[in-house]
């Protein structure tokens, strides 16, 4: 394997085997980034929803060879030297979406009101998504490779899962599912509770100023 040309690469990286699409990491994203409502199309990470067995999220890899800054035509995508992070010019970008089409990860979108491409910045080095994922699906690898293998193995273990829930549904088992399902439940108040506590905080310390 190469070097990498980035000294510090690390972007956020999600294992599909502990996702349960909550949308967490979503909403944790938009108050970090200052938006005035929770609108999961205005994050910088997105969760995708499969099947009840299969749920993942996707943002941006800080690639070696960046897809998205090649394709756009205006010069308005960089990266930085340090770790490879999506640099974005607002004042260049005309929200064209050759970037977002270019992207083979879905790590970059185009901001709903602006219409300017955004993408994770990794909150300077602690991601809010990271930190308030409930289930602890995320975290920060530094190659592809690392986040490919959480794929392979959630993939070979699909047709199992798959048959595990069809015969739960079958049987009518429910008292398994509903003891998880309430275990989950806590985990998201919990890190509901914590991740509001903190958007207030910043609230509070910014109206301060």
């Amino acid at each position: 394997m190469l070097p990498s040309k980035f000294k510090s690469r690390k972007f956020v990286s999600v294992d599909p085997l502990k996702c349960t699409g909550c949308g967490i990491c979503e909403y944790a994203c938009t108050l970090e980034k200052g938006e005035k409502a929770w609108n999961p199309i205005r994050s910088r990470i997105r969760v995708v929803r499969m099947s009840p067995v299969f749920n993942f999220a996707l943002a941006c890899r800080f690639c070696e060879d960046a897809k998205c800054v090649a394709a756009c035509p205006e010069d308005a995508l960089s990266q930085s030297e340090e770790g490879g992070v999506l640099l974005v010019n607002d004042k260049k970008c005309m929200g064209c979406d050759w970037c977002v089409q270019a992207c083979p990860h879905g790590g970059i979108m185009l901001h709903t009101d602006t219409g300017k491409a955004i993408a994770c910045d990794l909150c300077e080095g602690e991601p809010n998504c990271v930190e308030f994922c409930p289930e602890e699906a995320l975290d920060l690898v530094s190659t592809d490779e690392e986040a490919e293998k959480r794929f392979d193995k959630a993939l070979e273990k699909l047709p199992d899962a798959t048959d595990h829930l069809s015969t739960t549904v079958k049987t009518k088992n429910w008292k398994p599912l509903l003891a998880e399902a309430e275990k989950r439940s806590m985990r998201v108040t919990e890190k509901l509770e914590a991740l509001n506590k903190k958007a207030s905080s910043k609230n509070n310390k910014q109206t301060k100023k």
